[in-house]
């Protein structure tokens, strides 16, 4: 039946969590109220702000959007999954070092989106990054900042992967 809760099994920051939800519930909504992950934020519901960006298989994903049967079975990456052992990703330590964010209601979003786009191209120009950012909305006017973020991030990872 239709609505009727079914239990799901995401796999969600490296491990396996099942749900008792609805196939139809958001993303965002099992994420925040069912598992209690709640960097991803609710902007505006129709996957437009981008502040509930989280990687899913990889790609970044508006998990206000996304029914939660679409994530079922597949990796999904929250901002609560970016750190290794105590240590920011790059891109987080990049935003702080930047003081890339005021609010912080679109940071979460915004790194999500940088790391997907980090994944698919290790040295973005400008120009890619103001592209690969597109959709996610920052309300305070950071961007210069978001994109000094996204370089230094890059420069890191670049050090990181000749050192290994």
């Amino acid at each position: 039946m239709k609505g009727m809760a079914q239990v799901t099994e995401l796999y969600v920051n490296g491990s396996r969590r099942r749900v008792n939800a609805s196939p139809e519930r958001s993303l965002l909504s099992v994420l925040r109220d069912n598992l209690d992950l709640t960097g991803a934020k609710y902007g505006c519901g129709e996957g437009q702000c981008g502040a509930c960006t989280v990687l899913l298989e990889g790609e970044a994903v508006r998990s206000c959007i996304t029914r939660v049967s679409a994530a079922e079975g597949k990796h999904i990456i929250t901002i609560e999954g970016l750190e290794r052992d105590g240590e920011l990703h790059p891109l987080q330590q990049a935003f702080l070092e930047t003081g890339a964010m005021q609010c912080g209601y679109c940071t979460a979003g915004m790194i999500m989106s940088g790391v997907s786009l980090l994944a698919q191209n290790g040295s973005p120009n400008e120009s890619e990054i103001v592209h690969g950012m597109q959709g996610n909305i920052c309300r305070c006017g950071t961007y210069p900042r978001i994109v000094a973020a996204v370089r230094i991030a890059a420069q890191h990872l670049k050090t990181i992967r000749r050192a290994s």
